[in-house]
């Protein structure tokens, strides 16, 4: 047989292969929708981790709600979300069936007014300053479901059964709320995330040790919580190519960009 016929039925069976493979889909680029909702803490770096993902695969549509870690998980429980976010650990049985994917760590930071003299304070004084037990301050806390609020009254207060917050503290509904309330009253005092920590506001040291990456990530801080992303069971498809996405390389790289510690 001529040669140029054999070359000629083999580029064939190459086309007819890889458009076999194409339909298939083992060409096919990710496409998809996901909805992700939760966590007023880590709504900012989720939301830079879904506009590099959809800049790199336009295919995929990804949206970004707060409303707190209890609405993360009630959506992704209720099916309305493929991904909750969620700001502190979160037991096997208050969640059953709910698969958790830690993308990041993050320090709690006790944050004060910038014309505050105060620098520095031990943990114990924290727990007493937030149970009401110092006039001085206007304490300032998260709302009740709340990830940054459950993983402070963990790690501060000694958990459910242990001391609670004043009454009489100012609550606010999101982290940002938080923070202008902190900036605009000389007395105050609050909590928030490490990753959202601005010049508007001044971070304390506890127990003479400063929140940063490298003082949670060597656990040497030890108000630290994860930043958790859940789906209902084992993410599959668009959602898990985009979660191993968020935990390769470049993924990290963004989490670190904005401020939280990479895992």
């Amino acid at each position: 047989m001529d040669t140029k016929y054999i070359i000629g039925a083999i580029v064939i069976i190459v086309v007819i292969i890889g458009v076999a493979l194409y339909a298939g889909g083992a060409f096919t680029k990710p496409e998809g929708k996901i909805t992700i909702v939760g966590s007023t803490s880590v709504q900012p770096v989720a939301e830079k981790l879904a506009e590099a993902y959809h800049n790199a695969n336009p295919d995929v549509n990804i949206t970004v709600q707060g409303g707190g870690s209890s609405v993360g998980l009630k959506s992704v429980q209720d099916g309305t979300a493929q991904i909750g976010t969620y700001s502190s650990k979160l037991s096997s049985d208050k969640a059953p069936g709910i698969e958790q994917y830690v993308i990041a760590n993050d320090g709690i930071c006790i944050i004060v007014n910038k014309d505050s003299n105060v620098t520095d304070l031990t943990a114990d004084q924290v727990k007493e300053i937030f149970a009401g037990n110092d006039s001085s301050y206007t304490v300032v806390t998260r709302e009740e479901g709340s990830g940054t609020r459950d993983a402070f009254i963990d790690l501060i207060m000694g958990g459910k059964n242990g001391t609670n917050i004043t009454k009489s503290a100012i609550v606010q509904s999101s982290t940002d709320a938080v923070k202008q309330a902190v900036a605009g009253n000389p007395n105050a005092i609050g909590f928030m995330s490490l990753a959202d920590v601005d010049d508007s506001v001044k971070v304390v040291k506890i127990d003479g040790v400063e929140p940063s990456e490298a003082t949670v990530k060597d656990g040497s801080y030890k108000i630290q919580r994860p930043f958790l992303f859940l789906t209902k069971g084992a993410a599959t498809g668009v959602t898990l190519e985009f979660i191993n996405w968020c935990l390769s390389s470049e993924g990290q790289k963004i989490v670190q960009e904005e401020g939280a510690v990479p895992v």
